[in-house]
């Protein structure tokens, strides 16, 4: 009779902790920080400096590796923008390819990424101060994007610096620090 009483303790602890899993993804084990990046733009500065930004590793040498989800140049009369991998003719056989998209809320306001109404075939101006969600490419196992949220900080000579939160999470949309709970 013991034996029955536990069993039945264990299934009901069991069956709570699984309903509580509203998400259906297994727990996050990277937490979000924010970081500071600096890109050099694609003309103009040297191949050695990073010139593009991957949600999973940071800058990115684009003579290096082609996996990132945006590049950064300034063009003729000085406009800085921001080049989805579409524009630079990398385009995605996932069917959801990496872009980004403004955001009015305040850095730290922002809380979790949309899924969707990401610019990926276009130049993306920029500017000091703005916000900008991104998605990345499709890297995860289980076939869906990651995101971050940055800010311009900064612009000197032929770079760009910005602050960033990325959730390297598969997903996960949550872009708070710390471990995402969304």
């Amino acid at each position: 009779m013991g034996a029955i009483r536990n069993f039945s303790v264990l299934l009901a602890l069991a069956l709570a902790a699984g309903c509580s899993d509203t998400n259906g993804l297994s727990d996050p084990t990277n937490a979000n920080v924010v970081d500071t990046v600096t890109l050099g733009a694609l003309q103009g500065t040297s191949i050695q400096t990073p010139s593009a930004y991957a949600v999973n590793a940071g800058a990115v040498r684009t003579d290096v590796s082609p996996d990132f989800e945006f590049a950064y140049n300034v063009e003729p009369g000085g406009r800085r923008v921001f080049l989805p991998r579409k524009v630079l003719g990398l385009s995605s056989n996932s069917g959801s390819d990496p872009g980004l998209q403004a955001a009015t809320t305040a850095f730290d306001d922002i809380k979790v990424a949309p899924s969707n109404g990401y610019t990926v075939d276009s130049a993306v101006p920029v500017e000091v101060g703005q916000r900008w969600f991104v998605r990345s490419r499709i890297f995860c196992l289980i076939g869906v994007p990651q995101y971050a949220k940055l800010e311009i900080l900064s612009f000197q000579d032929s770079t760009v610096t910005f602050k960033v939160l990325a959730d390297n999470n598969c997903g996960y949309k949550g872009l708070e620090p710390g471990l995402p709970d969304r």
